[in-house]
């Protein structure tokens, strides 16, 4: 049970950010493309009891991470808060519009992956510089830098794949002919389904693991971390 609140302790932030950030993102774009819906219901904010969806944002990653521990697997977390409203017809350019209103939360997950593996190489380096006393403080940073580079870059590869109501769905949507974009909207109620479907045959996994490596191998060569 100690490691089970251990490592709930260290993967809490990074989840917790990764999400909420996530669709803050979504809300921020569509307001600098004309749509205020996120601002005026209050999505617009780091508050993440404002984003937290009950079973995405709690159930589900506490599930995947007691069970990562308890049957000592690999560690795979995953999560989701409440979506972002965005009005589509207060949008400049509602097919380009939507389609970076999309792109935004993947490329924030980027980021947020960038930004804790700064986290880690500085914790790493000064745990290497000798300083007494700090261990305390950098060790439990590396650990949360770690889990925010992973769950940042599961979150972004997974959210990109092309399968509505995805945020890759979405962004391929608008880069096609209305025509081809219609096809695509009519698939979204589906969407659900495909990805369980992919789930539960193990696809999912297969077709995600590919870039997920890629981008966790880029990020610690270019912070010069070890793997």
């Amino acid at each position: 049970m100690e490691q089970v609140i251990q490592t709930i302790a260290i993967w809490a932030l990074p989840v917790l950010l990764a999400i909420t950030l996530h669709e803050v993102s979504h809300g921020w774009v569509a307001r600098m493309l004309g749509d205020p819906t996120a601002q005026m219901l209050g999505r617009l904010t780091l508050n993440p009891f404002k984003h937290i969806d009950p079973i995405g944002t709690i159930a589900v990653p506490l599930g995947l991470v007691m069970l990562s521990v308890l049957t000592s697997g690999p560690m795979f977390v995953f999560g989701w808060a409440k979506p972002v409203p965005v009005n589509v017809r207060n949008l400049h350019r509602p097919q380009r519009d939507m389609a970076l209103v999309a792109a935004a939360g993947p490329l924030s997950n980027l980021a947020m992956a960038l930004g804790w593996a700064l986290l880690l190489k500085l914790s790493l380096l000064v745990r290497e510089s000798g300083i007494a006393g700090v261990d305390w403080v950098v060790v439990p940073l590396a650990y949360m830098g770690m889990a925010g580079i992973a769950i940042n870059i599961l979150l972004m590869v997974l959210n990109l794949l092309p399968v509505p109501p995805l945020d890759g769905g979405r962004v391929l949507s608008g880069l096609v002919s209305p025509r081809l974009s219609s096809m695509l909207d009519r698939i979204e109620p589906y969407g659900l389904i495909i990805m369980v479907v992919l789930l539960v045959t193990g696809l999912l996994g297969a077709i995600l693991w590919p870039f997920y490596e890629f981008f966790v191998r880029l990020i610690h060569g270019l912070f010069a971390l070890p793997f």
